[in-house]
């Protein structure tokens, strides 16, 4: 039965929805809503949430819940962070929430606020190698490091835009003299001091900023640089901060690419920025939109998925069916070009990684998805789909290689002539000669959509010649002979000739 999820991400700034339809195990994202509440503003001197925050939470919640249910069977997953966490009468608020609004509500740790925004962003992300991610809230900073697959280290500082403007900003009319702001940056390095320590141990080379205040420092320092990129260097970063600094409350709220709701907070968020970077030496900060409510997803997903079944396998099946593909054609192809790619591994015939097996394993069961737009050209319209989906669990580096591996997997193979494919760096240039040679093959053994061929194998044979030992459960050839136009292009990739032979199974 379809129904809908509706995940919560109340924060000390602002409140954040994200609507997901779950028919089966396929979802969509329908709705994305957010809206400010200041719900930390004047808690953190006195350590309690204000009648006047509380009610704006409330109202804004109810709000969301009524669109949540406007869309029919719903669930609901709400969390509350550094704001809630911290005050004293949070269960006042907790209890309102769920009576007034009919949202009950789970106050997560700083550590698991911390693992769900690197869940967020790292499974739709281009991560390389280790990167640092941040994420400063209202009242809190969150600090990980890692890789694509998974976390290396987890924190959570008392350290956060509003904390520090309450801490610190006597008059949010008044310009920021460089007393207060060194003062500020003082104190943020003196709570973050373990963390920083930590982070220097595990170097990471890069980083993600997914805070609304990230991101408006991104859009700043991409004004100041004059060249559109959303990403905070050190040296940007100081350039805006010390135009800020120097600018009155009105002023401060005018200033190019300033979000003016931001403005009375937006230094001290900056100060936490400025620091840690140069404290743990990150050359840049990446501004995404991923976040905690991403995570939420993701975790839900993977929680609620069948066994063996993954964010990305979810993700690639629910395009697949929104596109009406021909699933079990999809499925025997996937399984024929990943038994080329391991048994070619295992002869020598590339050394390609597990991460490129994946991108052929989701590729190929992708190749065909352009026919639901028309069968004439449905590589080009399968690469346009494929480029143009907001597939979670996936990197966009990884979306671009599937997307060429369905654009060649018939008519023209790669070619330099193609700019996105001669663009691409040459080790990934020559991945995709491989691996879109392996679809191509594995395209023809069942270019009758029959199944007829079970399932294949290559032979290395003396005087560079290679066998592909092809094991079919029926008359099977009108597929072998779909492969003698693949012969040539097999032996410029590979420098070695293609013969085949058929065994029964």
């Amino acid at each position: 039965m379809t129904r809908h999820v509706g995940f919560f991400d109340i924060g000390t700034n602002s409140v954040r929805l994200l609507v997901v339809r779950m028919d089966g195990p396929d979802f969509t994202v329908v709705n994305l809503q957010r809206e400010m509440i200041r719900l930390g503003e004047g808690e953190f001197p006195a350590g309690r949430i204000t009648q006047e925050a509380m009610d704006r939470c409330v109202t804004v919640c109810r709000r969301m819940v009524r669109l949540l249910e406007s869309y029919g069977p719903n669930e609901k997953v709400a969390v509350a962070t550094s704001a809630t966490r911290d005050a004293e009468n949070a269960q006042v608020l907790l209890d309102r929430l769920r009576e007034e609004a009919g949202l009950p509500v789970s106050v997560i740790s700083g550590l698991e606020e911390a693992r769900l925004i690197y869940l967020g962003v790292s499974r739709n992300s281009p991560v390389e190698g280790r990167c640092l991610f941040m994420d400063i809230g209202g009242g809190s900073t969150e600090l990980v490091v890692g890789d694509e697959r998974e976390h290396l280290f987890l924190d959570s500082l008392k350290l956060g835009a509003i904390r520090l403007t309450d801490m610190f900003v006597e008059s949010p009319s008044a310009p920021i003299d460089d007393r207060v702001y060194q003062d500020m940056k003082g104190h943020v390095r003196h709570a973050s001091v373990r963390a920083v320590q930590r982070i220097r141990e595990l170097s990471p080379t890069g980083g993600f900023g997914s805070s609304g205040t990230l991101i408006n420092l991104a859009e700043m320092c991409a004004l100041k640089r004059r060249d559109g990129v959303r990403r905070i260097t050190l040296e940007a970063l100081k350039e805006v901060l010390r135009d800020l600094r120097a600018l009155g409350g009105e002023q401060r709220r005018a200033y190019p690419g300033i979000q003016p709701e931001r403005g009375d907070i937006i230094v001290p968020g900056g100060a936490i920025v400025e620091t840690i970077m140069e404290e743990t030496g990150v050359p840049y900060l990446e501004a995404t939109e991923r976040g905690l409510r991403d995570g939420l997803l993701v975790d839900y997903l993977e929680r609620h998925s069948p066994t063996g079944s993954s964010v990305r396998d979810m993700s690639v099946m629910r395009l697949g069916r929104l596109c009406h593909f021909d699933e079990e054609h999809a499925v025997r192809v996937r399984d024929m070009a990943l038994a080329m790619f391991d048994s070619a591994l295992a002869e020598g015939l590339h050394d390609l990684d597990d991460r490129m097996r994946q991108v052929l394993a989701y590729g190929a069961l992708l190749h065909d998805v352009g026919m639901f737009i028309s069968f004439s050209n449905h590589q080009a319209h399968s690469h346009y789909i494929i480029s143009n989906s907001d597939m979670l669990g996936f990197q966009r580096e990884e979306l671009k290689l599937m997307a060429l591996l369905a654009l060649f997997h018939r008519k023209k193979g790669p070619r330099k002539k193609h700019q996105e494919f001669r663009e691409l760096p040459a080790d990934q240039q020559r991945a995709i000669r491989i691996l879109s040679m392996f679809l191509r093959l594995a395209e023809a053994l069942d270019r009758s959509h029959t199944g007829a061929v079970k399932t294949v194998k290559f032979k290395s044979h003396r005087k560079g010649r290679v066998e592909l030992e092809i094991y079919s459960g029926g008359e099977c050839q009108f597929e072998v002979w779909g492969l003698l136009a693949h012969q040539e292009a097999f032996r410029d990739t590979f420098k070695r000739s293609l013969g085949f032979r058929v065994y029964p199974c």
